[in-house]
């Protein structure tokens, strides 16, 4: 037959539409056509299938060909298609027989000896695969990664002449078993490392219970970054779900890593990031910082030295849980749960309210500093603490603290009675939820009442107190917020000046 065609899959976000190779074999002056919207990386596979399709002892047809990725308005990148484009020209001479396509789709790219190489994004392949009920064949560093799709057949193979054997009957491929990783306990810092700072420890603790953001600022050297990087250990362990979402962001950032399967991300980007590195973007859209944290921690140090441009894009997916990335010829949509956690100085020198350095800034600078970030930002941050100067009696004492394991499992217990109650984390709740399950009792709705006139504070910082003394509330084991949690939940809302 002089036609073939051949399935693959393209990347939108995390969505792994289907690609149709078409392979047309004309008599006339051999030429090698490829159409159907590629970018160079895909137009580039026209050398590297020919050099492996004549190194794997294969015939290269001397012929017009004419190769169309189909949907035609569809982008493609990458190399994931030279495989299918290969076959396609195999199977359109006849050197290949074509019964076994209809139910397999081919994903990875071709060396120059005809080895198949590993390719990002192969994990949303395989799911959109098994959604498909087809099998799917791709390289052999890619196999565990795809095995992951419970619902796909995962044929892993090491070259182009493996693929072929396998169409033509003589040597078939063995199925990838689709058994995930053995998830290890977590193995980060441990917050009884910390010493002192009490309230910054309950802070922790109570956005650990409900998903809350959260702000600790200080003066240098305090333990602000000791307490953000101790957050993911507080976390419980990811479910099923939340693992396999999370290594497809992975995925498509070509950064998954088996053994860091369902352990908490975190990603802590320099304040230097532009905010296609945050939020994801370029020609064809990658996920950004945000999306790499999803289901973990995003830590934000020096939170007022980053762009503000930047800082405006997190709010957003603060609010939503996913980011649009849009570019002229295409859209992407990430998903973006993660958990803020921001720490800055108090003022450009650090050392405003310090006991015994003197800060070297004008009220200016410190207003002008702190002005960087603005109202509607940090009026979504649930949580804002201070991280004051430790005594030396603070630093070297020996007092048992409670560890990771400890917080954790009160944390697990707090995140059960939410599941059991509304069935969703209390940070995630929206307006109508808030109104159904976070109502104090009326000594509470007094004293916030109060708040509200006094401290002249928006409706989102309304809803997000409720949000914390219910969590409160879940931590305490009583059943709706009283005075003590609505005023605590109050306390977080403190501004960076103090009132």
């Amino acid at each position: 037959m002089s036609l073939a065609l051949v399935r693959s899959r393209a990347l939108v976000g995390l969505d792994a539409p289907e690609v149709t190779v078409e392979v047309h074999l004309a008599n006339g002056l051999p030429a090698f056509s490829l159409v159907g919207l590629p970018d160079t990386e895909v137009r580039e596979a026209r050398d590297r299938v020919r050099a492996a399709l004549q190194t794997s002892q294969f015939e290269f047809p001397q012929r017009r060909i004419t190769v169309n990725l189909a949907p035609a308005d569809l982008p493609k990148e990458g190399g994931r298609f030279d495989l299918a484009i290969a076959l396609g020209i195999l199977v359109a001479s006849g050197q290949v027989a074509a019964k076994l396509l209809d139910g397999l789709e081919f994903c990875g790219e071709l060396s120059l000896n005809g080895e198949l190489r590993a390719v990002r994004g192969v994990l949303a392949v395989a799911l959109a695969a098994g959604r498909a009920q087809r099998g799917v064949v791709v390289a052999l560093a890619n196999a565990p990664e795809a095995a992951l799709a419970r619902d796909a057949t995962v044929l892993p193979a090491s070259s182009l002449c493996a693929v072929a054997a396998h169409l033509n009957g003589h040597s078939a491929l063995e199925p990838q078993p689709c058994t995930a990783p053995q998830a290890i306990a977590p193995t980060g810092p441990d917050l009884a490392d910390v010493r002192g700072q009490l309230q910054a420890r309950r802070a922790l603790e109570v956005a650990a219970a409900g998903s809350h953001s959260l702000l600790l600022f200080g003066p240098p050297g305090t333990g602000k970054s000791m307490l953000a990087q101790r957050l993911p250990g507080l976390l419980p362990p990811m479910s099923e779900a939340e693992a396999l979402e999370t290594a497809a962001v992975c995925s498509l950032d070509g950064s998954f890593d088996a053994t860091r399967w369902a352990q908490r991300p975190f990603r802590g980007p320099h304040h230097s990031a532009s905010a296609a590195a945050l939020v994801g973007g370029g020609a064809n859209p990658r996920p950004g910082e945000i999306s790499l944290a999803h289901n973990g921690v995003l830590f934000l140090d020096e939170l007022p030295e980053f762009d503000r441009r930047v800082l405006e894009s997190l709010r957003e997916p603060l609010e939503t849980g996913h980011i649009s990335v849009s570019r002229a010829r295409r859209r992407a949509d990430f998903p973006a749960r993660f958990q803020l956690v921001a720490a800055m100085n108090p003022c450009p020198c650090g050392y405003s309210g310090h006991p015994r350095k003197a800060c070297r800034c004008s009220p200016e600078q410190v207003a002008r500093y702190r002005g960087r970030l603005s109202g509607p930002l940090l009026d979504r941050i649930d949580l804002v603490v201070e991280v004051p100067v430790l005594a030396h009696e603070e630093l070297t004492s020996t007092a048992p603290a409670a560890s990771s394991a400890e917080v954790r499992a009160r944390v697990v217990l707090a995140r059960a009675s939410q599941a059991e109650r509304q069935g969703m984390l209390n940070a995630r709740l929206d307006s109508r939820a808030v109104e159904r399950y976070c109502v104090p009792d009326r000594a509470g709705a007094g004293l916030l009442q109060q708040a509200m006139t006094r401290l002249d504070l928006s409706a989102r910082a309304y809803h997000r107190i409720l949000r914390v003394a219910r969590t409160l509330a879940d931590m305490a084991g009583v059943a709706q917020p009283g005075v003590a949690q609505v005023a605590e939940a109050i306390q977080y809302r403190r501004s960076l000046d103090g009132r």
